[in-house]
């Protein structure tokens, strides 16, 4: 065996007080259970983390709860009594990070808030998840995955340009927000251990998919408001061919750069597209796109099934995936 086979995971030895309920939260301490944290979740009685309730049900028990907290130590504690609060407040001399996710003043009023904590642990690392953020105008409102989805503009940008704008049949949302906690929590491990100091994290669902806007919020601003960003459907206005096409059995997507366009009209067969003037160039492409995408599905409509113009794609170095299902990436070696 390898020294590198033989290394500890990455965080063994750290301690997580992990107070966090549903899915932003608990992604960022599954995270941290997978490199080997030792977490331990709070729950509040009677009935704890309310996605136990959530489904599927096998055997009693929620595979949601399971999927986002297994490898977590449990207990449930009465915050309506003083002695339930006093046996949390026991335990953070012996961590080094505590998470929550709760609604606005729920940890505050229990004295369970950051600036309490720390007097009793100074290096203690706390980490608050929520949609808005504990420090922003809005820091009051509640809200959930899809409200981040809208107040970010991600939602904006999602569906057909003359139809209604449409949130992402996934919690990207919330598994992004727990994504850049978990990070954000090893980068104040990594401070701590250099400077002693613990500190407050504040991790807004709403940042987290705010940045993941690409050109729109830079576009926008250096045009000074000219250029409005508005979702273009399944095949962005800016090249092509960048979207999803119709294959002969599903559906498969291409996202060709520049670079990459004198593949994509080898594939076809037809290598004087390359420099026809309508697609000389990624906006020109753009431009005429009514005109290539319809080439291009003609063409994979000449194959007997997806995976044969895949690898017709692949074989010309064209970039192209499958649109999977669920059950198709279950299922894929």
């Amino acid at each position: 065996m390898t020294q590198s086979a033989q290394q500890q995971p990455m965080l063994t030895g750290i301690k997580v007080l992990d107070f966090t309920q549903y899915l932003a939260g608990p992604t960022a301490t599954r995270l941290m259970a997978e490199l080997g944290a030792e977490v331990i979740k709070v729950e509040q009685a009677k009935g704890g983390d309310p996605s136990r309730a959530l489904p599927f049900l096998k055997d009693g028990r929620s595979l949601y709860f399971i999927q986002q907290n297994r490898g977590k130590k449990s207990f449930c504690v009465d915050f309506s009594k003083p002695e339930g609060v006093e046996l949390v407040r026991a335990l953070i001399p012996q961590v080094d990070v505590v998470i929550e996710n709760y609604g606005p003043g729920v940890m505050d009023k229990r004295g369970l808030d950051y600036n309490s904590l720390k007097q009793i642990n100074p290096r203690l690392i706390m980490c608050s998840v929520s949609a808005f953020g504990r420090k922003s105008p809005l820091s009051h409102l509640t809200g959930y995955d899809y409200i981040a989805q809208a107040f970010s503009g991600v939602m904006h940008m999602t569906g057909d340009p003359d139809g209604p704008p449409r949130f992402v049949g996934v919690a990207i949302a919330d598994g992004i927000a727990g994504v850049n906690a978990f990070a954000s929590l090893g980068y104040a491990l990594f401070h701590r251990d250099r400077t002693g100091q613990g500190q407050h994290i504040d991790i807004a669902m709403v940042d987290a998919l705010y940045h993941m806007q690409s050109v729109e919020v830079q576009m926008f601003a250096a045009s000074k408001g000219a250029y409005k960003p508005m979702r273009f459907g399944i095949h962005h206005y800016m090249g092509c061919p960048q979207g999803v096409f119709k294959g002969p059995k599903g559906w498969i997507v291409i996202l060709a750069l520049d670079r990459q366009w004198p593949n994509v009209a080898r594939a076809l067969g037809k290598p004087e597209l390359i420099d026809d003037p309508r697609f000389s160039s990624a906006g020109r492409r753009g431009k005429n796109q009514k005109e290539l995408i319809p080439m291009i599905e003609a063409w994979m409509q000449t194959f007997p099934d997806d995976a044969a113009v895949l690898k017709a794609l692949a074989d010309n170095r064209v970039p192209a995936g499958p649109v999977m299902s669920i059950e198709d990436t279950v299922s894929h070696p």
